[in-house]
């Protein structure tokens, strides 16, 4: 990303030089023309070609989208698709002020079919523009901070840094524990070298008031909750997240990447599998939902008239990064029976008799289409864990925590296994394989066979 005053400058001429060229392009005679011939254009007058009223025009619409835009001058890390959003609101908002102008004052009113002729063009002009000043390489090389909570090893990699190092984030409390072990002054930055730029609740404001371009993670594990919280900021900022190799897992990294720093994979896909993926849980669930209509009534019905009880069964689990979501399910237990502690479903009297045939044939699942669809889970993964579950859970094994690296699933390959919470050490082993295997290949064989085990637990249940 270029410095502030250049991308500012870069940001601003692409706003006017790409609004002007809209203008006049939409102020042709012949687009004109063409546009009335169209059914539903043609009852909207054109715009008049006198030089006066289309320098007015000109004027107007550069000095209003200019105006509308300053939110996105400032530079700041963002993912191509949170560009795109931005952008898109900002030309929206411009679109209705020169209407709201226009209704006020005649005598500076767009034609309406002009204004309806510039919004497409610049809905894809403006956002390809901020995306590509985006991606133009840093003339001040590569922004660099460290993030993490011990000393020896925010030192470590400190020293593995070749660009532009501006300081480091660190837990208040973890900073003090580190300076009294070590008896530094107060503060740590003669320790270290480096300026502390706050504890680890600023990093987004950080991120953004640095312009940052890669922050190396530094924590003594991990799985605790503030390295996924770090993670998290520098996935939402569009910012690049490196560890160390001593400090790391191998599931966080591709095995592929050379050198002690390297880039944590928060979803180890390349784009295209990324995007395939996400294709596919869309249509998976659309086409799920609407095939199941009629059994989501009967189930529903059913269900109600079995103990006048509630349909849906809703709960708060764990997602990706630590993230939490509230999942539905078709409601299988009596109401009000949760406990945290898993159980088999043989050995628990809270199931109803519905429930009971609806999990033997995971009907109850069905709900958990629409989570697909927005995007809280994908088809396959690890199961979604209670939140309350969770500590349980991680107690019986370590590195639980390694599971939240991907999106929780409908179906994966500890659920094709029959691993469940009861036995979490063998769950954790299907996981964390999928965690290292997964590809869009994997997850349609997956798929398949969870297909066929449904079938087959269908067939069982009405024998």
């Amino acid at each position: 990303m270029d410095s502030g005053w250049r991308y500012r400058l870069v940001s601003i001429s692409g706003v006017v030089l790409l609004t002007a060229i809209t203008v006049a392009l939409v102020n042709n005679a012949t687009v004109q023309s063409g546009a009335q011939a169209m059914p539903v254009l043609k009852r909207l007058s054109g715009n008049p070609t006198t030089a006066p009223e289309f320098t007015i025009e000109l004027l107007l619409a550069v000095s209003v989208f200019s105006g509308a835009f300053m939110p996105l001058y400032k530079p700041r890390p963002r993912r191509i698709l949170d560009i795109v959003s931005l952008t898109h609101k900002r030309i929206f908002v411009a679109v209705f002020a020169l209407a709201t102008i226009g209704y006020f004052d005649y005598s500076y009113r767009l034609p309406r079919l002009s204004v309806l002729l510039m919004t497409p063009l610049l809905l894809v002009a403006l956002p390809a523009w901020f995306v590509w000043i985006r991606q133009r390489p840093s003339t001040n090389g590569d922004r660099t901070i460290v993030v993490g909570d011990d000393f020896e090893v925010i030192e470590s990699v400190a020293n593995e840094i070749k660009g532009p190092l501006l300081g480091y984030l660190c837990p208040t409390s973890a900073m003090l524990t580190q300076i009294e072990a070590r008896a530094v002054p107060d503060g740590g930055v003669e320790a270290l070298g480096l300026e502390r730029l706050g504890g680890l609740s600023r990093i987004e404001d950080v991120l953004v008031e640095y312009d940052i371009d890669t922050v190396v993670l530094a924590f003594s594990h991990s799985d605790r909750a503030e390295f996924f919280g770090a993670l998290d900021a520098c996935y939402e900022h569009g910012v690049d997240a490196k560890v160390h190799q001593k400090h790391a897992d191998a599931v966080l990294t591709a095995d592929s990447q050379q050198g002690s720093l390297v880039e944590v994979a928060i979803e180890p896909w390349d784009l295209q599998d990324y995007l395939i993926k996400r294709a596919f849980d869309v249509v998976f669930s659309v086409a799920g939902l609407v095939t199941l209509t009629p059994v989501i009534c009967v189930i529903s019905a059913i269900i109600k008239l079995e103990d006048r009880g509630p349909v849906l069964y809703s709960q708060e689990r764990t997602a990706v990064l630590g993230e939490t979501f509230n999942i539905h399910k078709f409601r299988t237990m009596v109401p009000d029976s949760g406990k945290v502690e898993p159980i088999e479903d043989v050995e628990n009297d809270r199931i109803t008799k519905v429930g009971r045939l609806l999990r033997q044939t995971h009907f109850d699942e069905i709900p958990q289409l629409w989570s697909i669809l927005r995007g809280d889970m994908s088809v396959v993964g690890p199961r979604a864990v209670w939140t309350d579950e969770e500590h349980l859970l991680e107690a019986e094994s370590e590195m639980w925590r390694k599971r939240w690296f991907v999106k929780p699933g409908l179906t994966g390959l500890a659920q094709i296994h029959n691993a469940n919470s009861t036995n979490p050490e063998q769950k954790l082993r299907y996981d964390l394989e999928y965690v290292r295997k997964q590809s869009f290949r994997f997850d349609l064989q997956i798929v398949a066979r969870q297909i066929w085990k449904v079938f087959d637990d269908l067939i069982s249940s009405f024998r």
